[in-house]
């Protein structure tokens, strides 16, 4: 969200090509370990045969237009309540709450019935490897490899061509992040992968809730969290790969926070920031698992498959923002 309205707001696109240099550098990395025969895009949570455009496209919609009125995104909200933002424990809890009944809850029943089946079939796949095997005839690896090396030239072409932005301090963050979606890739897809689960005998990814093979997400994981704290005594919860990096966040954003003397409470002082905060949260818990994703799940780890899936949720996310943008600057410049 910040990369997002440094750019509408203030044409600033520093942050952007941070990101967008952590989705080449991710791309990079899923695209070689396909070409070397470590994982396949098939086993992801993005290997679908239809496109549900109405539910990628509307949830990518709420999720972008709630994280504006959150403050941040999911992930950004974990980092700020480290620091010491009471603020953010709200949009969480409202997060967690209503994502997890679009996932299980009453508006599941009505997303599964009513939005997922509008949908288009994807004639030679979900990914961009897939489709540039069917024209080619070439092997999933090799056209993952060129498909991977081909997004990526373009992607860092656009990043390096702003001449002030060729400096190490501009650019780690992305290395940072991307080689962090990589190492998540390798975890879930090599580290916890089991070919023949000893009682059901099936493949596994053990480290999943969906038992499939993810990267980095937050949305999913912040509503097991809360799932976990009201109904751990059933004895069917486990922790995954995802919950693990909640309260990581949040305990490196307080170690920072509180190394650089800037740890402080805050919280809200005002009625129409609560309800702003409220109704964000509410929009990314629906619109995060419609999306299938959060500016994480879709953003950084869905792109880097090179899914279509998650290019067009992305694209919702971003209209999302820029229509509350507007929107937040037209009510700004009506009350002046």
């Amino acid at each position: 969200m910040g990369a997002l309205s440094d750019v509408f707001l203030m044409g600033n696109g520093t942050r952007l090509r941070q990101w967008v240099l952590a989705v080449a550098v991710a791309i990079l990395g899923f695209g070689a370990m396909v070409g070397l025969g470590l994982i396949s895009p098939h086993n992801t949570i993005y290997a679908n045969t239809s496109l549900n455009f109405v539910s990628l496209g509307l949830g990518g919609l709420l999720f972008g237009s709630g994280m504006v009125l959150a403050s941040g995104c999911i992930s950004k909200s974990l980092t700020r309540l480290g620091a010491g933002n009471l603020k953010s424990l709200v949009v969480l809890l409202v997060v967690g709450v209503s994502a997890l009944a679009t996932m299980r809850g009453l508006p599941a029943v009505w997303r599964v019935r009513e939005l997922d089946p509008i949908s288009v079939p994807l004639q030679h796949g979900a990914f961009m490897s897939q489709w540039v095997m069917g024209w080619t005839g070439w092997s999933l690896a090799t056209a993952a490899g060129v498909s991977a090396c081909a997004a990526v030239a373009a992607l860092l072409f656009w990043v390096f061509k702003d001449a002030s932005f060729r400096s190490l301090r501009d650019a780690w963050p992305g290395l940072a992040l991307g080689s962090f979606v990589i190492a998540a890739w390798w975890i879930s897809g090599v580290l916890g992968f089991v070919p023949e689960h000893p009682e059901t005998l099936d493949a596994v990814f053990l480290t999943t809730a969906s038992a499939r093979m993810e990267a980095v997400s937050m949305t999913a994981p912040v509503a097991l969290w809360w799932d976990a704290w009201m109904y751990f005594s059933d004895g069917s919860k486990r922790l995954t790969l995802g919950m693990v990096w909640v309260p990581g966040l949040i305990v490196g954003s307080f170690l920072s926070a509180s190394h650089e003397g800037s740890f402080r409470w805050e919280g809200f002082t005002q009625t129409p920031d609560l309800v702003s905060h409220l109704l964000g949260g509410l929009l990314m818990g629906v619109g995060g698992v419609m999306a299938m994703g959060c500016t994480f799940g879709q953003g950084l780890s869905g792109l880097s498959t090179l899914s279509w899936s998650s290019m067009l949720a992305v694209a919702g996310m971003v209209l999302g923002a820029w229509l509350t943008f507007q929107w937040q600057m037209r009510t700004a410049e009506a009350l002046t």
